[in-house]
């Protein structure tokens, strides 16, 4: 969580650390005449709750013709499972009921009530959830607290496929963060996800990750420093404009992220004009933090110092420009050392062996670009 820059949450509860909040919210529940005990197990009884169905909008007749009810020993079909008698080999704990262990959605309601308070702002997690798990946290929880809404606003989001399958760890289709990040940096992770809506389902591929990574490296360096060279300032309002409005529009983070890209173009631009960039990129550097990117540059094994000096001593023998090795100089010296011994041959308007140059540092993995700064290398 860490290397995608997520921000720590301040409790991380446990649903086995919380039982005795479980208990107490069930018994609340039977003593309002909510749920009933029935074989060591209790349930709820949905028909004593007007609003059940009102998230994933259903009825109960509805839902027991799709078959969605469990049978047991219970009052009514859709009755859930509040606490669930012992079975063998399973964990449990003593209980009024007797020994058994919680159910799937009272610990959520358990744990919210204790830490969030009665009603929450946002309560988030995948479309699956929608019913029965949030269906089942609303109807128990409002009926314990008496508040309503037991949420205000409901994300749900949408699934991450690998393949025409969900990404799940049951069904084995499953690449972890820890792997998608020796290939990837943090940030392409984040692009990768941002750039559909979060109720969008998403397909995980690593040639749209690796496109992310080059989406980065736009972001990266624009917001880099620079001279502010011109008179002429960049108004870099618009886009803040635009990619507020694409927030606040139900988190639309592929339109605001078209705002920032946009933004980053012009500053691009603004550069080789001469203008003023400096309140753009630290507008640009300010709303891609918003979305969580670090900009930093992904981390890259060390550059072998072999090949480079190798292509000093070769295109030394070529070009009078291009002086000899100093045997003490790391790959990073003898790029600049190629880069000023290019600009020399670009003065003395020897541009096809100038171009001989860049043409051999890309075939090492070095990319050069020309800016009104002077010429700038990067690992492709």
């Amino acid at each position: 969580m860490d290397a995608l820059n997520i921000k720590r949450a301040e409790v991380y509860p446990r649903a086995t650390e919380e039982v005795p909040k479980i208990i107490e919210v069930i018994q609340g529940l039977i003593d309002k005449g909510y749920a009933y005990e029935s074989d060591s197990s209790v349930y709820f009884r949905v028909r004593n709750f007007p609003g059940y169905g009102k998230l994933s909008r259903q009825d109960l007749d509805d839902m027991i013709a799709r078959g969605s009810a469990e049978e047991g020993a219970k009052e009514f079909p859709l009755d859930f499972a509040l606490w669930k008698a012992a079975k063998p080999g399973e964990p449990f704990w003593p209980s009024p009921w007797g020994q058994g262990r919680p159910g799937w959605h009272i610990e959520c309601t358990a744990m919210a009530l204790k830490y969030l308070g009665t009603s929450l702002d946002i309560h988030g997690g995948g479309q699956d959830l929608i019913f029965p798990h949030h269906e089942n946290e609303i109807t128990q929880s409002e009926a314990f607290t008496g508040v309503t809404p037991f949420v205000r606003h409901w994300l749900h989001n949408g699934l991450l496929q690998l393949g025409e399958n969900k990404m799940s760890k049951s069904l084995g289709n499953l690449i972890t963060v820890k792997q998608a990040l020796e290939n990837f940096s943090s940030d392409a992770l984040r692009l990768f996800i941002l750039s559909s809506h979060y109720r969008s389902p998403l397909t995980y591929s690593e040639d749209i990750v690796r496109a992310s990574e080059t989406g980065m490296e736009r972001l990266r360096q624009a917001a880099q420093d620079g001279m502010a060279t011109g008179d002429k300032v960049l108004d870099a309002e618009p886009y803040r404009s635009r990619f507020t409005g694409s927030m606040d529009d139900d988190f639309n983070t592929a339109q605001a992220l078209a705002a920032l890209f946009e933004l980053a173009r012009e500053i691009n631009r603004g550069r080789e004009e001469g203008c003023d960039v400096t309140v753009a990129r630290s507008t640009l550097r300010e709303l891609t933090g918003v979305l969580g990117f670090t900009l930093e540059e992904p981390k890259k094994p060390p550059l072998d110092v072999g090949p480079f000096a190798a292509l000093v001593q070769e295109l030394g023998q070529k070009f009078e420009e291009v002086p000899a090795r100093d045997s003490s100089m790391d790959a990073e010296k003898l790029i600049q050392v190629l880069i000023e011994a290019r600009e020399k041959l670009r003065k003395a308007k020897k541009y096809q062996d100038a171009d001989v140059i860049r043409q051999r540092l890309s075939g090492l993995g070095i990319a050069l670009e020309d800016t009104s700064g002077g010429t700038v290398w990067k690992r492709a």
